[in-house]
């Protein structure tokens, strides 16, 4: 006997469960498919919010040790207890994931626990249970990038999945992807002691972002103490009695270097998770690097069969996800749904912050948009200057001919909160003018923000 449902949802993470309650808030009957023994993905499982914890921690660990003494704040040397620390960490993680649960109950959709194989259009088995729906969605992920040839044991040579539970700091750090995962949480045990270095195959750092922001944001990560190496690739990662020992060679091939560690950390990027799906039953349609490819309306090529998040392209970003899945489930509810594609912001939760959203300097030279831009130091506002964080910038660039804001670049404390202004401002269209003439609260970092958009066609108060 199959269970009937209006909405199948295969996967709970950030784009799931928001595809599920959205859709049961609609009214359909909604059933969710995770295999995992927590809802929430590895966003809140292995991901996004684990990470934020440990950054957190980290962060006022370093401020106690390195800020506090300036302040007249005297704490004495202080101390990591990195079993306590694990344990914030997971306490942070099962409030979440529990969290989603009981809006999983509260809008009363089913969790059905295991893995889901698509049998047939409308049609999914869960072990030795079949659903039928009128509807499958697709929302499985991603899954770690691996190198070849290189084993990831969690242990020693480990993913983000294992940088998020050592069970104690490494005395050396190897970071293998100089992207975003990478320096989080190289961030994380750099602060804690570890000597963390970075190889990347690109010749900088966080490719795709503004090339003013990634210079300046090396420059900073040098001073924390991370070590680069730049334009350069892994081929070997050997164990030995001491350690490990790293073979590291030029991008373009060259002399090899042997650098040791005591722990190697895989970050070179995500895949999507698409195997086991049952794609190939019904003909659903994949490209080269595995993803699910959809239309505007994210339908695969099979009627019934939709797809969001990671499994679709796009920025591999949560946001990303529950957009997307909001959208979708409003669309399959006959309702409007809609993702500005142009308007999705970045951030790196290292310390400072580093947040994107819209076009890079780069991007707007190589499609030859002409533009204003107008930038803004922390070093001269006040409540930076207080906090004794200035170190970045605000970066807004406009159309020269409009006004309209294009990107909104910056590197600072709580950047990642700040960006939010710039989403707001170009989900509305607005330029720099409609910033430069607000009213902002004084002394905030925001603030910065307002006197990047006066930059942009004129001359800041503060500088």
């Amino acid at each position: 006997m199959a269970d009937s449902f209006d909405l199948v949802v295969i996967g709970a993470g950030p784009g799931g469960y928001e595809c599920a309650i959205k859709a049961a808030q609609l009214g359909l009957k909604v059933a969710c498919v995770e295999k995992r023994d927590a809802l929430g993905g590895t966003c809140l499982n292995v991901g996004c919010i684990p990470s934020k914890a440990l950054l957190h921690a980290s962060e006022l660990f370093a401020e106690a040790q390195h800020a506090f003494p300036g302040m007249g704040i005297d704490v004495g040397t202080p101390k990591i207890d990195v079993k306590k620390l694990i344990a914030f960490k997971d306490e942070a993680v099962d409030g979440n994931t529990k969290g989603i649960e009981f809006l999983f109950k509260k809008n009363k959709i089913e969790w059905v626990k295991g893995e889901g194989v698509i049998k047939a259009p409308g049609k999914v088995q869960v072990g030795d249970r079949l659903l039928e729906t009128k509807n499958i969605v697709i929302a499985t992920g991603s899954d770690v990038a691996r190198l070849p040839g290189i084993e990831i044991d969690e242990k020693t040579v480990v993913s983000s999945t294992g940088a998020l539970k050592l069970d104690k700091v490494p005395g050396r750090l190897l970071v293998v992807g100089g992207g975003v995962i990478g320096l989080e949480l190289g961030s994380v045990w750099g602060r804690l002691g570890a000597k963390v270095t970075v190889v990347e195959f690109l010749p900088d750092i966080l490719p795709g972002m503004d090339g003013e922001v990634v210079k300046n944001f090396t420059r900073i990560l040098k001073k924390q103490g991370f070590e680069f190496k730049l334009g350069s690739k892994v081929t070997k990662v050997e164990k030995t009695k001491s350690g490990l020992k790293v073979s590291v060679e030029p991008a373009a091939g060259g002399e090899t270097q042997i650098l040791e560690a005591d722990v190697v950390l895989v970050a070179i990027g995500r895949v999507a998770y698409t195997g086991g799906l049952g794609l190939e039953n019904v003909g659903v349609t994949t490209d080269k690097r595995g993803r699910v490819e959809v239309d505007q309306h994210f339908k695969t090529n099979v009627d019934g069969i939709y797809a969001i998040g990671d499994v679709i392209v796009g920025p591999m970003l949560a946001h990303k996800a529950m957009e997307e899945g909001v959208a979708l489930a409003e669309q399959l509810a006959g309702h409007w749904g809609h993702v500005n594609y142009d308007v999705i912001p970045g951030v790196v939760y290292t310390a400072p912050e580093v947040a994107s959203v819209g076009k890079t300097e780069e991007q707007l030279k190589a499609d030859g948009v002409e533009y204003n831009a107008g930038k803004f130091p922390f070093t001269a506002n006040g409540r930076a200057k207080a906090n004794k964080t200035t170190e970045g910038f605000v970066k807004i660039l406009a159309d020269k001919a409009t006004d309209r804001i294009l990107g909104v670049h910056i590197i600072g404390a709580n950047a990642g909160e700040l960006i939010q202004e710039a989403v707001v401002a170009m989900e509305f269209s607005g330029s720099s003018e409609d910033i430069a003439r607000m009213c902002f609260a004084h002394p905030t970092l925001s603030e910065a923000v307002k006197e990047a958009a006066q930059a942009v066609t004129g001359v800041p108060i503060h500088m």
